[in-house]
């Protein structure tokens, strides 16, 4: 049907109004009946029985339903007060201060009644949250990396030893390599086991990547869950430096055992002679003091290798703090390659421009700089000329940073040697090597260094061109 015209239709909001007065009006009713309904009886009682004239008896009833329903009307107003009082203290989550009318000391006992056990429950809930802060707390000072898992295996905490092995959340709670880390083949059966069981497990994880690090993951079902849902405790040991010590006294002996034999029967053999055929021949005493000085020194300088070498690998999975400046740094090393380019007769050629790597050790940057220079002054040619290049530079996947290019003009390196350069004691030409006075650990130590600084080193090579070295680190 069509609505007629200068008609208004129904107004929604006075139906709403109607509807929601409408239960109201009910309570009343029943509120103001529940009050005045003994009295009201017992006046009809009375009027039936004869005991009441009709008319007195009738005006009493009418002001006793009147009564009953102003009482009605005070009391529910009283209540309806206080429901909304407390659901306004609710909304602010605060302590409410009930009040209702003089008149009704029974509601206001109901009223301190609640506001005692919002009280209370508010005292409560402080403990509980003052526990679960210093719960926080204690997780996040922790030495030893920890992440809380839910049911599902979804990371919800991390404390900021595993922030900084995993690196930092790039969102939420977990950090960057958390899942690669749950997804480890060990580490996920052993999750597997603890919450079968609900007991704990272990498993020994290798993490290969920025630098091997061995791991000791232990797992602790929670059961009941902490507050923010946890059922699994995940806490790493890193074992990578006490693995590193036990593989520096094994490598240690072995390493010194095998290199410092030749040196060491060239002074006996010297010994010997000194003490009989030359013991009374200067010219020869000379000559062969001389050589055992040499061999002597050689000694001296593999272990101080040795030594450094082993400190550099206990400290690898440990990324450095601080700053360099590798332009003042690589100056300070090139003048003091001086000596030993005089005695090569060689000539460097220094192209530094400022810049900067961090995060990064100035010690053993320096030290880098130093074993290439010396590496390519060994073992370049005679009379001939080294660059040192070093600026500002970009990693093969763009990041910004520092590189350091050190170029002999040599005989160069076979390709099939190239990979194996950096292995410790591996050398090329083994006779030249220890003529020129190398102790093959230089570039070795180059390597561990560059590992640890997060950088790149490459290699190139051209047979009868020469050899080109050159590193990447982190900066701007």
């Amino acid at each position: 049907m069509r609505r007629r015209r200068g008609r208004p239709g129904p107004d929604p909001a006075f139906g709403c109004r109607m509807i929601g007065e409408a239960p109201r009006a009910r309570h009343w009713l029943r509120a103001a009946l529940a009050v005045s309904g003994v009295p009201s009886a017992a006046l009809l009682l009375l009027m039936a029985a004869g005991e009441l004239p009709w008319g007195a008896g009738l005006a009493a009833l009418v002001a006793t339903l009147l009564a009953g329903a102003a009482v009605a009307r005070v009391w529910l107003g009283a209540l309806g007060g206080l429901a909304r009082q407390i659901r306004a203290a609710a909304a602010g989550d605060g302590v409410p201060d009930l009040q209702v009318p003089p008149l009704l000391p029974s509601v206001q006992a109901v009223a301190d009644g609640v506001t005692r056990l919002a009280r209370s429950l508010a005292e409560r809930n402080a403990q509980v949250d003052l526990l679960r802060r210093a719960d926080a707390a204690i997780i996040e000072v922790l030495p030893d990396p920890l992440l809380v898992l839910s049911a599902a295996r979804v990371p919800l905490r991390a404390n900021r030893a595993a922030r900084e092995m995993l690196g930092p959340p790039p969102a939420g709670p977990a950090p960057a390599d958390a899942a690669a880390l749950l997804r480890h083949p060990a580490l996920a059966e052993a999750l597997d086991k603890a919450l079968a069981a609900g007991t704990p497990a272990t498993a020994d994880v290798l993490l290969p990547v920025p630098v091997a690090r061995d791991v000791a993951a232990h797992i602790i079902p929670m059961d009941p869950p902490l507050a923010d849902g946890g059922r699994v405790i995940v806490l790493l040991s890193d074992r990578t430096r006490e693995r590193a010590i036990e593989r520096m006294r094994a490598d240690f002996v072995a390493n010194a055992s095998h290199e410092l034999r030749t040196p060491l029967a060239s002074l006996i053999g010297f010994i010997e002679t000194l003490r009989g055929p030359a013991a009374d021949d200067p010219a020869a005493q000379q000559r062969f003091l001389g050589i055992m000085a040499e061999q002597s020194d050689r000694m001296r300088r593999l272990i101080d290798d040795l030594l450094g070498l082993s400190r550099i690998e206990m400290a690898e999975h440990q990324a450095p703090a601080g700053r360099a400046d590798v332009a003042a740094v690589a100056q300070a090393e090139a003048d003091a390659m001086a000596p030993l380019l005089a005695m090569r007769k060689a000539k460097l050629l220094a192209e530094i421009t400022d810049a900067t790597a961090a995060p990064a050790d100035a010690d053993q940057v320096a030290q880098v700089i130093r074993n290439l220079l010396d590496n390519a002054i060994r073992h370049g040619r005679e009379r001939g000329q080294i660059r040192l290049a070093v600026g500002p530079g970009a990693a093969p996947d763009g990041r910004r940073g520092v590189t350091i290019a050190v170029t002999d003009d040599g005989p160069g390196i076979p390709r099939e040697h190239i990979p194996r350069l950096t292995e410790r004691f591996y050398r090329v030409d083994k006779g030249r090597a220890r003529s020129a006075g190398g102790t093959g650990l230089g570039l070795a130590i180059v390597k561990h260094i560059v590992n640890r600084h997060r950088g790149t080193l490459a290699i190139e090579s051209e047979e009868g061109t020469g050899t080109t070295f050159r590193v990447w680190l982190p900066g701007g």
